[in-house]
């Protein structure tokens, strides 16, 4: 499970190592000497990303006070590259079925979603790596286990990403109101990426222009839109249905 590396050594080790990091925190005027110095460059390098914060937030976050200015906090299981998710469905012989996530916040969301492309068997699922939830405790627990199962890509840009998959003949879909077609016309039995925008704001702008295709899910209500994970559920199981797994 995930857990808190506190100090400049452990969290320079931790990196080293090659542990699955969500996260460093650095502390506000900490500079750039020594341990300091590599653990930045080794963030760098493995796309970890690093705040600066107050170091009362330090204090507060950690179980000591001895982090010397450095927090780190890991993954509950290690990401995977986008390569990984594509050799998923080749290695099942199925056509290709992923869940991008541009921007989800709330662990419980992640969580809910992973466990339900545990369940219908979605091949993967694509995050962000900033200003997004990773593999935290919170989402392992959420998932129910399904942590274990799905295998999850961070990427540092999903514009990017998408262009990856639509490289390998993927068609990417974004799930969003404004869309020119019910999410049930969209044909899943072809290799199919489809996007979830973040709680609150939905798809971004340029995220939203890379797609091939928007899809609305229908609504009568007065809320104007669904839970993220409500989203990706509805897609996940009509792209099963599609297929008759």
């Amino acid at each position: 499970m995930a857990e808190i590396v506190e100090g400049r050594h452990p969290v320079l080790e931790a990196l080293k190592s090659g542990r699955p990091i969500n996260k460093v925190l650095l502390a506000k005027g900490i500079g750039r000497h020594s341990a300091i110095g590599e653990i930045l460059q080794l963030a760098r390098e493995q796309r970890v990303p690093v705040e600066y914060v107050p170091r009362p937030a330090l204090d507060r976050a950690g179980s000591t006070l001895q982090h010397q200015g450095v927090i780190a906090y890991t993954a509950a299981h290690d990401y995977v590259s986008l390569d990984d998710l594509l050799a998923v469905s080749r290695d099942r012989n199925e056509p290709g079925l992923y869940c991008v996530l541009d921007g989800i916040e709330d662990p419980h969301n992640l969580g809910a979603i992973l466990r339900c492309a545990e369940t219908t068997g979605t091949h993967g699922v694509v995050v962000r790596s900033r200003r997004a939830v990773g593999l935290t405790a919170a989402v392992a627990r959420a998932s129910a286990g399904a942590v274990e199962y799905v295998p999850v890509a961070r990427v540092s840009n999903i514009a990017q990403a998408i262009q990856q998959l639509q490289d390998q003949d993927v068609v990417v879909v974004g799930i969003d109101p404004e869309g020119d077609r019910v999410y049930t016309e969209v044909d899943f039995t072809t290799p199919t990426a489809f996007v979830i925008g973040a709680e609150g704001t939905g798809i971004s702008h340029l995220v939203r222009k890379r797609c091939d295709a928007l899809a609305a899910i229908p609504m009568r209500g007065r809320i104007g839109s669904l839970n993220a994970s409500i989203a990706a559920a509805l897609a996940m199981y009509e792209a099963l249905r599609q297929r008759g797994w």
